[in-house]
């Protein structure tokens, strides 16, 4: 069974950074595009980024985090991550990746996705 699995999330003050990651146990991301999204409470589910498959190298983001937020790959470890700096409290939410086999493009809607992980907390505050 295909799954991902968030790691990373917790308490930081404002300012600080954090780094969320998404493996894949048992199958490789490589052919997979991914999207990171995010739910605050009383909130729909938002797209904050993007990467499309290895062979895509095409990357996107919202711009309530460009320029704060960095994803990236790591083909060694089977992981994307997602390197957040700069945090405010109202990037407080549930964090979640999720994936589609595709190539090429990346898309920032949850419809776009058919694999989601169970989610990672990310709490800034003081």
């Amino acid at each position: 069974q295909l799954q991902l699995v968030e790691s990373g999330g917790g308490l930081v003050q404002p300012g600080g950074s954090l780094r969320l990651s998404c493996a894949a146990p048992g199958f490789t991301l490589d052919h997979y595009a991914i999207g990171w999204f995010r739910q605050a409470p009383g909130k729909g589910r938002e797209g904050i980024s993007c990467i499309s498959s290895s062979s895509g190298g095409i990357s996107d983001y919202a711009d309530s985090v460009k320029g704060r937020f960095t994803m990236s790959r790591d083909g060694a470890e089977n992981t994307v991550s997602l390197q957040m700096s700069a945090l405010k409290p109202e990037d407080t939410a549930v964090y979640y990746c999720a994936a589609v086999r595709q190539n090429y493009v990346c898309g920032m809607w949850p419809v776009d996705y058919d694999l989601w992980g169970q989610g990672t907390q990310v709490t800034v505050s003081s």
